[in-house]
């Protein structure tokens, strides 16, 4: 990352064309609420204009957003009193077929740091190195984060089908 710079309105609204959609969808997947997933994509996007980071590509750029949006949604979670309440109605909207439904209920229910990974390598198609250093942990740990979160997702969708 090169020197921080004043970032133009444009510039800021660029940034919100591009990654708002992804940024929600993480942080929907993080958190289970969409007001709570708006929340953090619009403090994501209040941090990029207050650091006012240059970036050396939009790679990095997208890459920074994404690890600020995931901390954000990880500090969110740090001062629930309670677990997330996931309104179903919501959550199926995003699905474009009742087992997909199913399948996003099913994965809002893993532990955090399998759901990240999840998101990240199929929904967002990250590489396994990429995912690695977004959340700061060996490619060998993401692997066995996807790993055991796939075998997660299998058992709790075969104790919804059968």
């Amino acid at each position: 990352m090169k020197q921080e710079s004043v970032k133009s309105p444009e510039q800021i609204e660029a940034a919100v064309y591009l990654y708002g959609d992804r940024l929600f969808r993480l942080c929907f997947i993080m958190l289970g609420s969409r007001a709570d997933a708006e929340d953090a994509v619009q403090e994501t996007m209040i941090r990029y204009m207050q650091k006012a980071p240059a970036f050396e590509n939009a790679e990095h750029e997208k890459a920074w957003l994404i690890t600020t949006a995931k901390n954000k949604c990880r500090d969110m979670l740090r001062f629930r009193f309670r677990h997330p309440q996931i309104d179903l109605d919501e959550l199926q909207s995003f699905a474009v077929t009742p087992s997909e439904s199913s399948l996003l209920e099913t994965l809002m229910q893993l532990p955090d740091k399998y759901r990240l990974v999840l998101a990240l390598y199929y929904v967002e198609e990250y590489r396994v190195e990429e995912i690695a250093t977004m959340i700061q942990r060996s490619s060998s740990a993401v692997k066995m984060r996807l790993q055991k979160g796939r075998t997660l997702l299998k058992e709790a969708m075969r104790k919804e089908i059968g």
